[in-house]
């Protein structure tokens, strides 16, 4: 199964690399995963198969289609879950750190995907056979609320929502050092990082970004915060806060490689607020962080 997408290169792209072009419009591929599809024949130009260092022209027709994995299992898997809301429409979960949303490459069971295929009869199959149901996503480490759709209809709206945004999705961080202000704003574009193409970065060409943060605690050498998306993008609030020189503690990608041991970054999704897209009423869900988060706080507490 693929999935065939479509555009015209305009002068944002003009005369840059295809696989360049290609990793910024998909944001979870990487550069060599990309130059695969290039080399496989997944990808083409004015219908013409091209190689991976082709120089994007104004006015061509790029094509290409995103291979599904193939021969990965999507049977479903009894795993326990977290449900904080469910009815026959939706259910909103609250998924571990360390369990990944979705089956990919080096992901190919134990997903919140397998356990929800167990919970549930059914799912919405808008994203593909490899997402059902899934409406947004978060990182494998980061802990939290995620809302999942049960039929199309219920996924159409959801999506809106989000598009809209109208769904109000709201973090909770443990950062390095002192934020002197209270409240602040980050706006800045997000994309990939021309120089590690695994990892996102403050770029000029990125798509808009903005978080809205308050602070909820100060210790000698830490802060506790709460965070509000305005948008959604790939590591957006990991990016963001490193951007400030504020990066998340434990954070494997983005953080400092002296910081406190606590399975990845010090990130949780704690509240989830919508307009349930069958009966119109306000559906709000909150969550604590885990238990690794509350008790490194306590550490931090008791530092001299």
């Amino acid at each position: 199964m693929t999935n065939k997408q479509q555009m015209r290169i305009d002068e944002t792209y003009q005369n840059k690399r295809i696989d360049q072009v290609l990793s910024q419009l998909n944001e979870e591929a990487s550069r060599s995963q990309v130059q695969t599809w290039i080399q496989n024949g997944y990808v083409t130009v004015n219908d013409q198969h091209v190689k991976n260092n082709y120089k994007c022209q104004l006015g061509d027709e790029l094509t290409w289609e995103i291979p599904q994995p193939k021969g990965m299992s999507i049977e479903p898997e009894n795993i326990p879950l977290d449900i904080r809301y469910e009815d026959e429409h939706i259910l909103v979960v609250n998924k571990e750190k360390g369990m990944v949303v979705h089956p990919g490459h080096g992901h190919e069971n134990g997903t919140l995907v397998h356990a929800l295929l167990h919970h549930c009869d059914d799912l919405s199959g808008i994203n593909g056979v490899y997402r059902p149901g899934i409406v947004h996503r978060i990182d494998k480490d980061t802990s939290g609320l995620l809302v999942v759709a049960k039929h199309d209809q219920a996924h159409e709206k959801l999506s809106e929502q989000l598009q809209n945004k109208e769904i109000k999705r709201q973090y909770e961080a443990l950062v390095h050092g002192v934020i002197s202000h209270e409240l602040g704003t980050i706006d800045a574009p997000i994309g990939r990082d021309p120089n590690d193409r695994q990892k996102m970065a403050i770029v000029d060409e990125g798509k808009h970004a903005v978080t809205h943060f308050s602070v909820v605690d100060k210790y000698e050498s830490f802060t506790r915060v709460v965070c509000e998306l305005e948008t959604g993008r790939t590591h957006q609030i990991r990016v963001h806060f490193k951007y400030i020189e504020h990066p998340l503690v434990g954070d494997p990608k983005y953080g400092q490689r002296k910081t406190l041991d606590v399975q990845g970054q010090a990130l949780h999704a704690k509240k989830l607020e919508f307009t349930h897209p069958i009966t119109g009423e306000t559906v709000t869900v909150t969550a604590e962080p885990p238990q690794i988060f509350l008790d490194t706080i306590e550490k931090i507490k008791m530092m001299p």
